[in-house]
């Protein structure tokens, strides 16, 4: 989701990378949360399409997955649970498989031809959206109106709730900081002028405002659902193309039951139910003993399934995402308050090495903090090299003097028992040897680890973030800006932030991403993030399943999906 920067499932819909458990299926949030895919679809989808061709839904998909941690749309901060918000709601707008920024609920883009965007005298711009007039929550028969999205992004802002994620997302929308930092009570910059016409406005123009309202907090929720049940998120009432139809669809540790909805104003979907699997095990003795029909390759099983006279060699396929696993480093606690303590840990490990000999070359080493494929990515980036030396020279220029001036060190991950993840331990052995620091690993379950991330109670982490749209402000700008509320490693500098400033509101697209690319390498430099790798899904799919693509971004596909059989 995330920030969708999630915790990714066995393999649903996201395989990203493979840090945690090395199944290359792992932590990222983007983010969603944190995650938190979008390849070029072969149904060549479009806005008002891509389900179902006439008659009803058909068929059935069954996938390993896992509890989310959450279904409220308002706090979804994590790829797992954006997996499956992203299905069951939605929003304005939305993202189509050729990462198109489309319509929605809205009938159509607002532009300043249409009348839809107009810029105001006090530097602030107004969106129109008129919505379409045949959308209804799930299990009702209620049409969603303006209204309805006013309360939704309100709620989501409302100190209440609680969502760590809102203020990053609608923060843009005049007075949206206001209500979420308690100081309003309603947000200025939404109108609901009548049922079907919704105003916001934004504090200046911004080329990214749109895409952000695909992420789920601007999606729209059952006001009379959420008042009456405070259990509402087991079977919530949303609009999207799959929904669940009571709270036994979804089995707490065993499965969850998504239902094709027949009235989606899209299209309906082909398939009519895809069922998660959460209670675990292996997902290729699984798919091999035709209880799911699409799973994540693993490192241990990654020479198998490349070999080309394997009988899992026709199934397997692969493609990058836009994603990053990184170690990050909390900048305003000991001992890395200090770059230079930073640098050197940075300097110390040997992210190819890992990259070929544990993760067996499965995903491309990252050299910022950008990703191949998105929108002002830097081929010449180069991330802290390799080299001991100077790892060792800049820990002894540190205000530490060396390794025995440091406090105890502890990196963070996501896990449990004995499965600390194959790179963690290479890169905690390298400390050791490089820089004579004895790390500590500690795991935790997702819900706790995110918790202390956004609580900044970590020293030092490893996660990951899948994009939430493909803009280079959904990293850099939400993860780095002093005043983000999600800038977890609470690193601050005044001319980033000033890049940062300028192409928020920057028109001209090469000068704005030049702006990005100076940014980022404030970053690089300054070791805030150690980029590991970028993501890459490695999975099998059974031949009878069409159309189930992996997109590089979390955003809803599976109403493309149909099953021949």
């Amino acid at each position: 989701m995330n920030r969708l920067v999630g915790f990714v499932l066995a393999v649903v819909v996201v395989l990203v990378l493979a840090i945690g458990a090395i199944s290359v299926l792992v932590i990222v949030r983007g983010g969603g949360d944190e995650g938190q895919q979008q390849a070029q679809s072969t149904k060549a989808a479009t806005a008002e399409g891509g389900g179902g061709a006439g008659g009803g839904s058909t068929g059935a998909l069954r996938l390993p997955g896992s509890d989310p941690i959450t279904l409220d749309p308002a706090l979804a901060g994590d790829a797992a649970s954006a997996t499956y918000i992203v299905e069951i709601f939605g929003g304005l707008v939305t993202i189509d498989p050729q990462l198109n920024i489309v319509p929605d609920i809205a009938k159509e883009l607002p532009t300043r031809e249409n009348g839809g965007i107009v810029n105001n005298p006090d530097g602030t711009v107004t969106y129109t959206f008129h919505l379409r007039n045949n959308v209804v929550f799930h299990n009702t028969d209620r049409v969603v109106t303006a209204g309805d999205f006013k309360y939704s992004m309100e709620r989501a802002l409302n100190p209440r709730t609680a969502s760590t994620v809102a203020e990053a997302y609608l923060g843009d929308i005049v007075g949206a900081k206001d209500m979420a930092r308690g100081r309003a009570d309603a947000v200025r910059g939404i109108e609901a002028v009548d049922d079907s016409t919704l105003k916001l406005t934004i504090d200046a123009p911004k080329p990214y405002f749109l895409a952000k309202l695909t992420y789920p907090t601007a999606f729209v929720v059952d006001q009379q659902q959420v008042d009456a049940d405070k259990n509402w998120t087991r079977a919530p009432h949303g609009t999207g193309p799959y929904m669940l139809r009571n709270k036994n669809d979804w089995k707490l540790g065993e499965q969850i039951t998504l239902h094709a909805n027949d009235r989606y104003h899209l299209g309906k979907p082909s398939v009519e139910t895809v069922t998660f699997l959460l209670a675990g095990g292996s997902v290729l003795t699984m798919y091999e003993n035709n209880e799911i029909d699409v799973a994540g390759v693993s490192v241990t099983d990654i020479d198998r399934v490349q070999d080309p006279t394997s009988n899992l060699n026709a199934e397997y396929v692969t493609g990058d995402d836009l994603s990053i696993s990184y170690i990050g480093f909390n900048t305003q606690t000991e001992p890395f308050n200090d770059p230079k303590v930073r640098q050197a840990f940075a300097h110390a490990i040997d992210r190819e090495k890992i990259a070929k000999v544990v993760l067996k070359d499965m995903l491309p080493v990252a050299q910022g903090v950008m990703m191949p494929g998105l929108p002002g990515y830097n081929p010449q980036s180069k991330a802290l090299s390799f080299d001991p030396e100077l790892a060792s020279q800049l820990l002894k220029e540190s205000k530490y003097g060396g390794p025995d001036g440091l406090p105890t060190v502890t990196i963070t991950e996501v896990g449990g028992g004995a499965n600390v993840g194959f790179d963690t331990q290479a890169m905690v052995e390298m400390w050791k040897q490089n820089l004579g620091v004895d790390v500590q690993i500690e795991q935790t379950e997702a819900a706790s680890f995110f918790d202390d991330l956004d609580s900044g109670r970590l020293q030092m982490f490893v996660t990951g973030w899948i994009m939430d749209y493909p803009d280079p402000e959904d990293v850099l700008d939400v993860h780095f800006y002093s005043q983000s509320r999600i800038n977890n490693t609470r690193y601050s500098d005044p001319a980033l932030d000033a890049l940062l400033e300028q192409a928020r509101t920057e028109q001209d697209v090469s000068r704005r991403m030049s702006l990005y690319q100076q940014a980022e390498q404030i970053v690089i430099e300054d070791a805030v993030w150690v980029p590991l790798y970028n993501g890459r899904d490695h999975a099998l799919v059974k031949p009878y399943v069409k159309g189930f693509e992996f997109p590089p971004m979390v955003i809803p596909h599976l109403r493309y999906v149909t099953i021949e059989q």
